[in-house]
């Protein structure tokens, strides 16, 4: 008899786990997603066109609150956590309701889900989200890319819209972001790719994408999401520790096997960070993986206008996932105000609706506005929360251009950051070595 299990989800990872190990698995039946994080993803449901043969009907999808009446409705055996980002009391108490209420609780490892390519593959991730993960994959692509390798990146998947139109997607043009509908947060992701010309994939499909990817690179990156590990088995694993918050690589899950399991080790934003928790990474790293290399770097500011910012009233939006369930309480925006002398003001005086509502799920949140728009209601929030602002300027800090998303007649300044590294060795010195 099968074993009847529950996915607990949040549109990424989820997804994968079922189409590598459970979509025709004779084992097992899964009932039902759960999902969390992502806004009112919960109304919709995993397609029985991509579930394969043994799903006559879509798998619905549930919010995650609901896990303790859903365990016993489905009378249902195991319970998987395939989501990342959670520290690991919070992991443990989903564990224990789980438990609680009967079932067994579960964790699929690399062995289950990792995919092998036939090409070269640099996976980059990180022990959690908003270290600087993103750019150190882009860094790494367009050394690649500048010694004449053919490159290609592949996103850890944020497929929020119709799963059947989105099982493999190819961004090489900003056109490619309108003909796909993307998100915010996948623009943000997506845009700087495409501005260095080196396409990057998604979707739902990740062994259809990498067949596709490999057709075109000659290497492939793996571009990580939160501080999961990779969907692929790298050639060379690189993780980014953030110095802003040290502890924290031991402290969540799965960033902490990312550490642990690293080739090379980069500790990011090391300029504006407190000398002695740049210490304590290093203690850190030489008790628990002293086989890594370790690289330095800084994560550089670079504003458009920096004269503009001068001893004006400013409004700083920053990355969303970075300031929400990444737990910062500012990013490269903050660090541009104060850089350069502007004056912040408190964004979240003219929230409104669904951004209103991050303030109150977010205490954490001072003053910055979280680039946040997972539907176009939530982008028109967004814009009428800048909209009402009483500001001079606002200064954009996310990896997103605000002026292709949002109308507003305010004048807005593009702050973007790059990995520079410090010392030897360097990232190529690395990934040369690799190629040889």
């Amino acid at each position: 008899m099968k074993k009847k299990v529950i996915i607990c989800g949040a549109a990424g990872r989820d997804y994968h786990n079922f189409l590598v190990y459970f979509k025709d698995n004779p084992l097992y039946e899964v009932v039902c997603f759960t999902q969390t994080q992502i806004p009112d993803i919960e109304k919709r449901s995993f397609p029985k066109e991509l579930a394969g043969k043994h799903y006559k009907k879509d798998i619905p999808f549930y919010p995650e609150e609901q896990l303790p009446f859903l365990i016993k409705k489905y009378n249902v055996d195991e319970v998987f956590l395939c989501y990342s980002d959670l520290n690991h009391i919070d992991v443990m108490h989903k564990a224990s309701l789980i438990l609680a209420n009967g079932a067994t609780f579960s964790l699929l490892g690399p062995k289950d889900t990792q995919l092998t390519s036939k090409r070269p593959m640099i996976a980059v991730t990180a022990v959690r989200t908003g270290a600087g993960k993103s750019q150190t994959s882009r860094k790494v692509a367009w050394l690649i890319k500048q010694h004449g390798y053919k490159v290609v990146g592949i996103r850890h998947p944020m497929p929020y819209g119709d799963l059947k139109k989105q099982e493999v997607q190819r961004f090489a043009s900003h056109a490619d972001l309108k003909k796909h509908k993307c998100t915010i947060e996948e623009q943000e992701e997506y845009t700087p790719w495409i501005d260095m010309g080196i396409p990057i994939y998604a979707g739902v499909d990740y062994k259809k994408i990498l067949h596709q990817a490999e057709q075109e690179a000659e290497l492939i990156i793996w571009d990580g999401g939160n501080n999961d590990f990779s969907f692929y088995k790298p050639d060379l694993h690189i993780t980014v520790l953030d110095p802003h918050r040290p502890g924290h690589e031991r402290l969540y899950y799965p960033g902490e096997s990312n550490f642990l399991s690293a080739d090379v080790i980069v500790i990011n934003k090391e300029s504006t960070a407190p000398k002695e928790n740049i210490q304590h990474l290093m203690e850190t790293i030489e008790q628990y993986n002293p086989k890594a290399t370790v690289i330095h770097a800084d994560s550089a500011i670079v504003a458009s206008h920096p004269e503009d910012i001068r001893n004006k009233k400013v409004l700083v939006v920053e990355d969303g996932p970075t300031l929400t369930h990444g737990g910062m309480a500012y990013g490269a925006g903050v660090i541009a105000a104060q850089q350069y002398g502007g004056k912040i003001i408190d964004a979240e005086r003219y929230a409104v609706g669904s951004i209103k509502q991050i303030y109150k799920k977010y205490t954490h949140l001072k003053k910055v506005l979280p680039a946040m728009g997972y539907s176009d209601q939530q982008i028109k929030e967004l814009q009428q929360t800048i909209n009402r602002a009483e500001c001079d300027l606002v200064i954009d800090g996310s990896p997103v251009n605000l002026k292709k998303v949002i109308k507003t007649k305010k004048p807005i300044i593009d702050i973007k950051y790059t990995l520079q590294e410090k010392g030897h060795p360097t990232l190529w010195d690395i990934i040369k070595g690799m190629l040889q």
